[in-house]
């Protein structure tokens, strides 16, 4: 039976495949649309095994509300000619859909979700044929609280969303907050979030830095005291430079070679350690400040208020209990 245009477009249509695809499926499947639509699934499958290797830093990444359930989902592929195609947007939209609809509780579970007969995997694979690209679900995230809200960054690459711990919270305190977390990237919504472990490593960088500081500053100054130019001392480089221009001796570096290490022991030996434990507390602090939405600056304010004085502001009980961010141009 001969393949005629209406047939080759039927199962465009279908498919999604292109029309030379779709004209040599059926002319294999002796113009059989079932047999036709499983060699170009087939053939899909297999283009996207031989690129399972290939960088997906392209895509989209958005995210919906419906009051107390909030979901984001990233799917990515290689190209931004690619996540502008309106088959690759659409299908993104129809798995946010129905992750609103199943509220499933993480990535594999979505991913294993039926759509139109398949596994949303399988629809994956299947417009990863058809494109040529790589395509996966890069992220799934989700909350549940009395409200939430979520904002997506107009270049598609970007979404936010916001747990609170009241219902009904004013559409444009909510929103201001969801932009907060998208521009300003905190990684808790409170500090209570944070885990141990990560609190107990900045502390101990904090610690670290602070005592390499106070040996460096006690070093620098026995240098200016004893009329050396800390700058030449510093590094090797530096004092072969300081020779080699006449402004050391090589007896004048090594006498500043043993001032240093006797300095630094000196001051290792006799570091006031409450002093270095409230310089360190001092540092985490900063690091609460930059990185617990609560605590951080609120941007879009004009008074420096924390996000959680903008949210008292509102209503003295309102605080953001969670949030979740998913950025593409970084993940």
């Amino acid at each position: 039976m001969a393949v005629t245009i209406n047939d080759i477009k039927k199962l465009r249509d279908m498919t999604g495949a292109g029309l030379s695809d779709c004209k040599k499926a059926l002319i294999e499947s002796d113009n059989d649309i079932t047999k036709a639509m499983e060699l170009i699934r087939k053939r899909g499958q297999a283009i996207a095994a031989k690129r399972e290797d290939r960088q997906a830093a392209q895509g989209i990444a958005i995210g919906k509300t419906d009051g107390k359930f909030a979901a984001i989902i990233a799917l990515k592929c290689e190209t931004d000619f690619v996540a502008k195609n309106e088959k690759f947007v659409n299908l993104a939209k129809a798995i946010l859909d129905l992750a609103m609809a199943q509220k499933p509780a993480n990535l594999d579970e979505l991913n294993a979700l039926q759509m139109d007969g398949k596994a949303v995997s399988e629809q994956i694979t299947a417009l990863s044929g058809i494109t040529g690209e790589k395509m996966e679900l890069g992220a799934y995230e989700c909350l549940n609280a009395p409200s939430t809200v979520v904002y997506n960054h107009f270049n598609g690459m970007l979404s936010a969303a916001v747990a609170f711990n009241q219902e009904n919270v004013a559409e444009d305190v909510a929103k201001a907050i969801a932009m907060q977390v998208a521009s300003m990237n905190p990684i808790k919504a409170t500090r209570e979030q944070i885990p141990q472990e990560t609190i107990d490593e900045e502390l101990r960088m904090a610690i670290d830095k602070t005592r390499t500081e106070q040996v460096n500053k006690a070093v620098e100054n026995a240098l200016k005291k004893a009329g050396f130019n800390p700058y030449y001392c510093a590094t090797e480089e530096h004092r072969d430079e300081a020779i080699r221009k006449g402004y050391m001796t090589e007896e004048q570096v090594a006498e500043a070679l043993k001032l240093m290490d006797e300095t630094a022991k000196q001051k290792e030996a006799n570091m006031p350690e409450q002093m270095i434990q409230n310089i360190a507390q001092g540092r985490l602090n900063k690091f609460y400040q930059e990185n617990v939405l609560m605590e951080q600056v609120y941007e879009a304010g004009e008074n420096k208020e924390t996000v959680a004085q903008f949210l008292a502001a509102a209503d003295k009980d309102l605080k953001a209990i969670d949030l979740k961010r998913v950025n593409l141009n970084v993940d």
